[in-house]
């Protein structure tokens, strides 16, 4: 990699001047599958009591009419508080997207600006889908910038997110280089998220999406107002990477900018729980069908993971609400072992089931180096499960369900997509029939338009 003097400038110009041409069709397809994606776990958060309290609060302070929509009480407002709703909406049911190396969840600081702006502006689906293509190749690789040590303390979507908001945001309000560059100076100066809610079961990570998309939101509306804002942001000596990292590497900035296309390589998140399970879950799941097991046959199960793992789900040891249990190694093993699956309804009314909580005391993880120096680039999954009558057996997932190379099919998508509007009650059987042929066809839009008129 060759080092760029002024990496932050590199990154606003590729982002404001990113044209549908440049996009390959592969890409634009996978964003497709992105939105509808998205647009399902953004349902899904309708009703939760963190997300309703940011309804409320937004419903108090913003316009009570407007072009942008808030999914899940289908209002219209101003972008601003959609964006705000409906990124923290869609961060609820943790089945929103995640990107390995980066490790963060582009789609829900990325589409809630990038809908509402669209809507207001009356950009057409193809403008759309570009922007969104900017705010993923933005925020993924100010992520991976970034590094490891940020994510150990800082929630890297609540962070990275608000850059990538911010990219999404002004590309669709047609910045210049210059004036996207002040944007990414607004965003930077604004990004937050620590882990430290997880503790507590605290409802902050719900406010990181929702700060990081409305943050992102008014930084490019701002810029193209004239407000200025750091020119190195990111790279500088008092930047992000110089106070948020130990291991900031500029050079992941602009590497291979235009060619190689972050979004494609994005997951899908199959089970409903913090994707550090996911590897773990595949692996316990493959075993136990490979040799018929039940969760009664197993009497220890060591699960082999990355460091940041152990940093995320080490905390949470007795999970007290859905929310926390979805960052509970030893839960999600649980309900795997018991139901075969850790899906949106077996959180809600098994976590706490004494099966499930008996399984979880015979969990352990442990740091293993083959886990770790793959990560975050890989996301292997290993266990080791001992039996009640004494055999030891193992278990590998090299690529864990979703992954780009174990990917999940439209039919599949869909599927999952009904899943979550039926948890969310946010939508009809007949309605979903109609919405989903109107998301897939989003690329063909003259002008994005509302979804529930």
């Amino acid at each position: 990699m060759t080092m760029d003097a002024h990496p932050s400038k590199t990154l606003a110009e590729f982002a404001a001047t990113l044209e549908p041409k440049a996009i390959p069709e592969t890409v634009l397809r996978r964003a497709e599958e992105l939105f509808v994606d998205w647009f399902g776990s953004a349902l899904a958060g309708k009703g939760a009591r963190p997300v309703e309290a940011i309804e409320s609060l937004a419903r108090e302070m913003g316009p009570e009419a407007g072009e942008a929509e808030v999914l899940i009480s289908r209002r219209g407002t101003s972008p601003y508080f959609a964006a705000m709703v409906n990124a923290a909406a869609s961060h609820y049911a943790e089945q929103d997207d995640v990107h390995n190396g980066s490790v963060f969840h582009p789609a829900a600081v990325v589409f809630p600006p990038a809908l509402a702006l669209a809507q207001s502006l009356g950009r057409s689906g193809e403008e759309f889908l570009t922007a969104v293509a900017a705010g993923y190749e933005v925020g993924i690789r100010v992520g991976e910038f970034l590094g490891r040590s940020h994510y150990k303390i800082f929630h890297t979507t609540g962070t990275a997110g608000t850059l990538a908001a911010a990219a999404a945001a002004g590309r669709l309000l047609r910045l210049t280089p210059t004036q996207m560059l002040d944007a990414f100076g607004s965003a930077g100066t604004q990004a937050a998220g620590l882990w430290e809610f997880l503790r507590d079961a605290a409802d902050s990570k719900q406010l990181h999406t929702a700060h990081a998309a409305s943050a992102g939101l008014a930084a490019a509306l701002l810029a193209a107002k004239g407000f200025t804002g750091a020119k190195h942001v990111l790279e500088g000596p008092q930047g992000m990477g110089a106070g948020m990292s130990r291991d900031a590497d500029p050079s992941r900035l602009t590497d291979r900018l235009g060619s190689r296309w972050a979004l494609a390589e994005t997951s899908f998140k199959y089970h409903a729980s913090c994707r550090h399970t996911h590897p773990a879950a595949d692996a316990l799941l493959h075993v136990m069908r490979q040799h018929g097991l039940e969760a009664e046959d197993i009497a220890r199960v060591r699960a082999y993971v990355h460091q940041a793992a152990i940093d995320v789900l080490g905390p949470v040891v007795e999970p007290q609400t859905v929310h926390q249990a979805k960052f509970s190694m030893g839960t999600v093993l649980g309900l795997i072992a018991v139901f075969g699956r850790a899906g949106l309804q077996e959180f809600e009314t098994a976590f706490r089931d004494p099966r499930v909580v008996a399984f979880r005391g015979k969990v352990d993880m442990v740091l293993d180096p083959e886990v770790d120096s793959a990560y975050p680039q890989r996301w292997i999954g290993k266990v080791v499960i001992e039996t009640v009558d004494g055999r030891t057996l193992s278990g590998r997932v090299d690529e864990p369900k979703g992954d780009p190379g174990n990917t999940l099919s439209r039919t599949e998508i869909e599927e999952k997509f009904r899943r979550l509007t039926e948890y969310g009650k946010a939508a009809t059987g007949e309605e979903v029939d109609r919405l989903l042929p109107r998301l897939w066809a989003i690329a063909q839009a003259p002008r994005v338009a509302r979804f529930w008129e």
